[in-house]
């Protein structure tokens, strides 16, 4: 995620040294299970605007622990997962069992040649290479096969939801008019974005703050400071019972493109 210090580039999206990037993704390597507990799934609508007719194998990379896997294998894909960590697979493997899961990155899938016809990246194309991830697409989709992009952000366009990210350190990933750029291997693309919102209650919610790479990467007392600052703003600013279901906004934003011949 981006937070509210980091740069933004001309195009809308976050603009990381690639050490920063890197040591941001490093920490999604471990904490899977509260990962997977409280982080925000997918609209099916979304899913069924990824898939492309006829299409029977795809690779979810960067799958996690499988959130986003799970609605391409209900769609009846054949699906092999991807993704550096071990945690976040040993999840995955437990959700859905009959899913190949392998370690590895989009810039390096070591998935077989031409092998798939949808691509998926789910939630980490900002964590990418670009230029590297799209080589990798290029590479394993099959000639007409499918790239798609998509990623979950919280609806700050609204004034609770704003202040809420700010303190949780869990700004968009990209702006809304950002254009991911897919190269001259992939023809013109579409985009789709859905509103939706997903139910957590006031501890899960501070246990999403848990789950952000700022904070797993934060000092002690800067974490402290997240959890009460958050515990205040839910409890007493806002005024929900410590026990309350609060109704998160996020929108999600997908993009898809075709490989194009030779």
């Amino acid at each position: 995620m981006t937070s509210s210090s980091s740069p933004r580039s001309a195009r809308g999206g976050p603009r990381l040294d690639e050490q920063r990037r890197r040591d941001l993704a490093d920490a999604y390597l471990s904490g899977a299970g509260r990962y997977d507990r409280v982080r925000p799934g997918y609209p099916a609508a979304v899913a069924d605007w990824v898939v492309p007719p006829r299409a029977r194998r795809a690779a979810d990379i960067g799958a996690g622990t499988g959130i986003f896997t799970a609605l391409l294998a209900d769609r009846g894909l054949e699906v092999t997962a991807v993704d550096p960590s071990e945690d976040m697979l040993a999840v995955l493997s437990d959700r859905l069992p009959g899913v190949p899961a392998l370690p590895g990155t989009a810039e390096h899938s070591l998935l077989p040649d031409a092998s798939v016809e949808l691509l998926t990246l789910a939630q980490t194309w900002h964590w990418c290479d670009h230029p590297a991830a799209l080589r990798e697409a290029a590479r394993v989709l099959t000639p007409g096969g499918r790239l798609a992009l998509l990623w979950n952000q919280l609806d700050v366009s609204l004034r609770w939801v704003h202040r809420l990210s700010r303190i949780m350190h869990a700004g968009d990933v990209f702006s809304p008019a950002y254009r991911p750029a897919f190269g001259p291997s992939f023809g013109p693309p579409e985009d789709v974005l859905v509103h939706w919102s997903q139910g957590l209650a006031v501890p899960d919610l501070v246990d999403l703050a848990r789950s952000r790479s700022h904070y797993r990467r934060a000092s002690p007392a800067r974490r402290a400071r997240v959890e009460t600052n958050l515990l205040w703003y839910l409890t007493e600013y806002l005024a929900f019972p410590p026990d309350a279901v609060v109704r998160i906004p996020y929108y999600t934003h997908a993009w898809r493109a075709s490989l194009l011949p030779g």
